[in-house]
């Protein structure tokens, strides 16, 4: 199924075949070949990226100006599944004369574009379906990594500095991207890659003020700003630096929890179909977390399908993770409107209304947490999972973000290690939510998905006899299969580790079992003034403990004491 274009576009109409292309080089319908640099100079290696809607690409030619035709050495993932397909190459310095590049899908030609030296025209830039399949192509190569390499940074810095993730790495021709300042937190995320997008490609930019919403109400915004600085322009680095300090000053995480049925938003909610959820939708969870989509795994017999996604911290790391119960947090309270949404396209000089939206679906309102779990299962592995699958890929994602923790927590002591002073804690439910050092470096938000995630895999069993229909289950075998888990379970979490840095510098293995086993120490273990060893649940008294030399303020105690039944119950208070 195609996904429906926003706005209406002249273009030309059907597959068009290689006979054709010979007397007219022209842009696809559903597929466009974009290059970069868009000024090519002499001397200069181009970059392509071909895209397509409509099926899979196998192959790129350039044709020279005598017409000789060669295939391009090709770089594209066979792990992805789907749209939008996208196939990448490098040409080396061009000659004199005009070029022809052509994307092909099984000979068939789909589309082809002109290149040549100096300044490449393009169309007129759009929010349509063209460029937004080009920015899901950006986002997924952007963050693209094997299925089992850490992919993580300590900012976006590095990946927008790198020419082999970054296709529009120095695309303007300025140099611009050498000394890019780009550390977003996590709601200002998806808007700093939006907007550098549109730096990018010329394209116009919105947002909006909104508040926080309250206890029974989801937040509600001011009217939309557009931002033209870059439409049909090259603007330099400083306009993109005005214009994205502007908005990260204006965006906060009651942007992306609106309510689905508010029309004044940047984000509209969509249906749960993988032809719709592309790389670069976003996912804002009901306590103001956001995370962006960027790659679907196919599922095969050998292994399970799986949906990536990135986030940022408050410590500005940037790290994949996989969609699970655990970091997809997903509930109905009044006072959000969490799920899946997409940015409001931008028609001229207006935001499109819900019922302009030909992907606009009100679907996750009605779902229940279990009903969205299963829904978004199912999409991810069509055929369904074995138990064991699906048990050793829900272990497996409780591991990385044990892991990503290791980080967060290293960051704080890497802020004492260099004479930093004690943070001050927030009152009541502000430690979710605040600024500067704490906001920085303590893990309220993270340690409590962790605790869900912890509940996820304990609950595992239980789930089994829930939902037999998941695991192509009969009633015979379900107790039966139940108890292979569980043995299962108690064997791989001794055998899973990880690792952290006490406060000597010397290394402490811990095994997921010795963390489940300390599952309640997470409830205080957030406070970046205690030690590493009490964050990760030491004992007093223990080897672990004995090089623990730093102790959060006793008042800090006393306020992490009166509120750790939200951690405990796993729930974020009402505003």
């Amino acid at each position: 199924m195609k996904r429906p274009l926003y706005l209406a576009m002249i273009l030309l109409s059907g597959v068009i075949g290689q006979s054709a292309f010979a007397s007219s080089c022209a842009q696809g319908d559903s597929t466009h070949i974009w290059i970069t640099p868009q000024v090519v100079a002499a001397g200069m290696p181009v970059k392509i990226m071909a895209v397509s809607t409509s099926e899979p690409l196998t192959e790129l030619l350039v044709i020279d100006p005598q017409g000789a035709a060669q295939p391009l050495k090709t770089t594209t993932d066979t792990d992805a599944d789907g749209m939008p397909w996208r196939l990448t190459a490098q040409i080396e310095p061009l000659g004199g004369g005009q070029y022809q590049i052509e994307a092909k899908a099984n000979g068939n030609v789909l589309a082809c574009r002109e290149i040549f030296n100096g300044e490449n025209t393009r169309d007129k830039p759009v929010w349509n379906e063209t460029y937004e399949a080009f920015y899901s192509a950006w986002i997924e190569q952007l963050f693209d990594g094997a299925v089992d390499e850490d992919v993580s940074f300590p900012s976006l810095e590095p990946v927008l500095r790198d020419p082999e993730r970054n296709f529009l790495y120095n695309s303007l021709g300025l140099h611009e991207d050498k000394s890019l300042p780009a550390t977003p937190d996590c709601a200002d995320f998806p808007y700093f890659l939006r907007s550098y997008f549109a730096w990018k490609n010329g394209l116009p930019m919105s947002y909006r003020f909104c508040n926080r919403g309250s206890a029974t109400k989801p937040p509600s915004c001011d009217s939309v700003v557009i931002r033209t600085d870059f439409v049909q322009k090259t603007a330099p680095l400083a306009t993109f630096k005005s214009v994205s300090y502007s908005l990260m000053d204006a965006v906060q995480s009651g942007n992306g929890r609106t309510a689905l049925a508010n029309q004044e938003t940047d984000f509209y909610p969509l249906p749960l179909k993988r032809e719709v959820l592309w790389p670069g939708t976003i996912y804002a969870d009901p306590y103001g977390h956001v995370l962006i989509l960027t790659k679907w795994v196919a599922q095969t017999p050998e292994r399970p399908g799986i949906l990536f996604a990135v986030d940022a911290q408050p410590d500005n790391s940037i790290a994949r993770k996989r969609f699970w119960e655990g970091t997809f947090l997903f509930t109905n309270i009044a006072s959000a409107g969490p799920g899946f949404k997409a940015f409001r396209p931008i028609a001229n000089t207006r935001l499109l209304k819900n019922d302009e939206l030909p992907n606009f679906s009100m679907e996750q309102a009605d779902l229940s947490p279990n009903e969205f779990y299963a829904h978004l299962y199912k999409l991810i592995n069509p055929e369904g999972l074995h138990a064991q699958q699906a048990y050793e890929a829900t272990l497996t994602a409780l591991v990385e973000q044990l892991e990503t923790r290791v980080k967060s927590v290293e960051n704080g002591e890497a802020y004492f290690h260099k004479g930093g002073a004690t943070i001050a804690m927030p009152n009541g439910a502000a430690i979710f939510e605040t600024v500067g050092p704490w906001e920085d470096f303590s893990t309220p938000s993270r340690d409590m998905r962790l605790i869900i995630a912890m509940n996820v895999l304990l609950k595992f069993p239980e789930k089994i006899e829930n939902y037999p229909e998941l695991f192509h289950l009969t009633a015979q075998s379900v107790q039966q299969v139940k108890t292979e888990i569980e043995q299962l379970h108690d064997t791989l979490i001794a055998e899973k580790k990880i690792q952290y840095i006490r406060s000597n510098g010397e290394p402490w293995e811990l095994s997921v079992a010795d963390i489940l086993a300390r599952q309640s120490a997470f409830e205080m273990g957030y406070n970046p003034n205690d030690c590493v060893e009490v964050r990760w649940g030491a004992e007093a008294g223990t080897e672990e403990y004995a090089s623990c030399r730093r102790h959060a303020p006793a008042a800090q105690i006393k306020q992490m004491t009166a509120v750790r039944e939200w951690f405990r119950e796993a729930k974020r208070p009402a505003r």
